[in-house]
């Protein structure tokens, strides 16, 4: 697997580099260091008060959405494997004081219900770079570039985004794949998600990017 830059041509079909903010960003991503913890494994918080009560990330928010509810969370933590991808009705944005790699795929590329994790490509984002992951891009947990730091990484989304799963009836689409609001869920037979009873629709290797980051 190669790790390609955010700001090379192969992002493009994934998302796109966001500039303009750069005093907003700052400020964000000073708080994302110094306010969130760093957990041994991975953790998540879809609103991060810290963050939501600042007035840069109110602005930058209200622009990056267009004056729609939002929500600043955090991923933060280690993780160098794939489990699951994940994907929403609109795009989210991701933003770290440090260096952080995004594993990630096409909605297009499930096949009879399935996608093949050989079709999942890694990329780089550099620390402060504001980047946005269209609605149509499947993601996932962030994986670090350096053990020592773990990553911690800015998830805007509309608000209510990943919080409690609606009360919905199975009728068709990919309602077996809704696993939280506004958040459908593929999982690797050999992840955590699996065994809480995510929908299975990952096939071939479980990707771990660690002995990339050892080159």
């Amino acid at each position: 697997m190669t790790i390609y830059p955010v700001t090379g041509p192969e992002f493009a079909r994934y998302g796109r580099v966001i500039t303009g903010y750069e005093a907003e960003c700052a400020s964000v991503a000073a708080a994302l260091e110094t306010c969130t913890p760093l957990p041994e494994d991975v953790g998540y918080l879809p609103e991060e008060p810290a963050l939501q009560s600042m007035p840069e990330a109110a602005a930058l928010g209200a622009s990056l959405f267009g004056g729609m509810p939002f929500q600043f969370g955090w991923c933060n933590g280690h993780n160098t494997r794939l489990n699951c991808l994940e994907y929403h009705r609109d795009s989210e944005f991701n933003l770290s004081p440090g260096d952080f790699i995004l594993l990630l795929a096409k909605l297009d590329e499930i096949v009879d219900g399935k996608l093949d994790t050989g079709r999942v490509k890694a990329f780089r984002v550099p620390a402060g770079t504001l980047v946005e992951v269209y609605s149509t891009t499947l993601h996932y947990a962030p994986c670090h570039t350096d053990p020592a730091r773990g990553f911690k990484v800015l998830v805007a989304l509309p608000k209510g985004t990943n919080t409690e799963k609606p009360n919905l009836p199975v009728q068709g689409g990919d309602d077996a794949w809704l696993w939280a609001c506004n958040k459908w869920l593929l999982a690797h037979p050999d992840s955590a998600e699996a065994v809480q009873g995510a929908a299975t629709v990952l096939t071939g290797q479980n990707l771990d990017i660690a002995p990339l980051l050892s080159r």
